[in-house]
């Protein structure tokens, strides 16, 4: 069974960990080899501590945790994070931030954490929210599955190669609140 909660300042490097794989996982093929390798755990872990412990702009992030480990930090298998936009023009709320690792895909655990933080966002106020997603991601289809709509593209510069990504978004956000509502049984 998976549990999802609030991520404390001591889930960092577990969150960090997830960060990592997730990412050499979903950008093979799509960003350079030596810019995946060299993605670091400890200093995404730092960024994830000091961004758990300011709480700027609403920042929360939420944690899915397998309770079947023994140790939470350890059990982390996903997260997501998110606040108010970071760049105004696009909705009032974000979701910065959604990983999951690979063995835990399609069991209804992403939508588990984005409906954590659409609740968040919404408990802020916040009318409207969206995600960026690089275009070339292979899991994009899973933002337009919870009826987010296009609302814009750019060109964007990571690890030396020029990509788009796309702002999926749900105006209102009991657009995604209800397309999250329920969850799939694991099998």
């Amino acid at each position: 069974m998976v549990t999802i909660r609030r991520a404390r300042p001591q889930d960092a490097p577990a969150m960090a960990q997830v960060h990592v794989a997730a990412w050499r996982s979903a950008y093979a093929g799509i960003l350079p080899d030596a810019y995946l390798e060299a993605l670091s755990a400890t200093r995404e872990a730092a960024s994830y501590e000091r961004a758990i412990l300011a709480r700027r702009g609403g920042h929360a992030g939420f944690v899915a945790v397998a309770d079947a480990q023994e140790d939470a930090a350890q059990g982390i298998i996903g997260f997501a994070t998110g606040g108010l936009a970071r760049r105004p023009g696009l909705a009032e709320g974000e979701v910065e931030t959604l990983y999951l690792l690979d063995d835990f895909r399609d069991r209804g655990i992403g939508r588990r954490l984005m409906r954590a933080s659409a609740s968040h966002l919404a408990s802020l106020g916040v009318q409207s929210a969206f995600a960026w997603v690089l275009a070339d991601n292979p899991a994009r289809w899973f933002y337009e599955r919870l009826g987010a709509r296009l609302m814009a593209r750019e060109r964007v510069a990571i690890g030396g190669r020029a990509l788009t990504q796309l702002a999926y978004g749900w105006a209102p956000i009991h657009t995604l609140l209800t397309a999250t509502a329920s969850t799939r049984l694991p099998r």
